[in-house]
């Protein structure tokens, strides 16, 4: 077989290794663009818990993560579904807080840890950030790496 008869194969081969990437990359569960990335979200009518857990998170997280955790030039928003409990489950988030995070699903840089949060502010957190999900469509969903 001489070149000429191979080129349509391997165009063929090359247009379908593309596609099975481009699809891949979506079913990765990764972030869609970079830094400045935000997203609409719906604010449900919070509980108590959240309620609470919005004030903290406006006076500690916003600055990074956004206004309703929408995201910003400066951090990754957290209504997206790379946070589903799934994926990271509420202790995430403690040592997130707790011992910062090496940049690993976002091109910002590393978050650096919060001593001045406590335990309990991050309880009331992680409640607003999981009722922000819910009521944007974001649920559990398995881990599958």
């Amino acid at each position: 077989m001489n070149i000429k008869e191979r080129i349509p194969g391997l165009i063929v081969m090359a247009i379908l290794a593309l596609g099975l990437g481009v699809i891949a990359s979506k079913f990765m569960g990764g972030p869609s663009s970079g830094p400045g990335t935000k997203v609409a979200v719906t604010v449900p009518e919070l509980s108590a818990a959240a309620q609470q857990g919005k004030v903290t998170f406006d006076a500690n997280c916003a600055k990074c993560h956004g206004t309703n955790a929408s995201g910003s030039d400066q951090g990754p928003p957290l209504v997206h579904n790379i946070y589903n409990p799934g994926h990271h489950a509420d202790g995430a988030f403690f040592l997130a807080v707790q011992k910062g995070v090496r940049k690993h699903h976002w091109p910002y840089g590393n978050m650096p840890a919060q001593p001045e949060v406590g335990q309990s502010e991050v309880v009331a957190i992680i409640q607003y950030v999981r009722e922000l999900q819910q009521a944007n469509g974001i649920t559990y969903k398995p881990h599958n790496m």
